[in-house]
């Protein structure tokens, strides 16, 4: 298997165990950690409160 191909694997399991613990978090009414969000290519600083309403 070539290194990019290994990269690109690499990366798709990075995203889909974020988006998996961002979604937890979520459901849970918990702030997703700076870490997953940033790998899901979301600004932490523009991630609304889970808090509210």
């Amino acid at each position: 298997m070539s290194k990019n191909r290994m990269g690109f694997i690499g990366r798709a399991f990075a995203v889909l165990g974020a988006a998996t613990a961002a979604a937890a978090a979520v459901e849970g009414n918990r702030r997703p950690r700076e870490r997953d969000l940033r790998t899901l290519g979301i600004d932490p600083a523009n991630f609304p409160d889970t808090r509210r309403g």
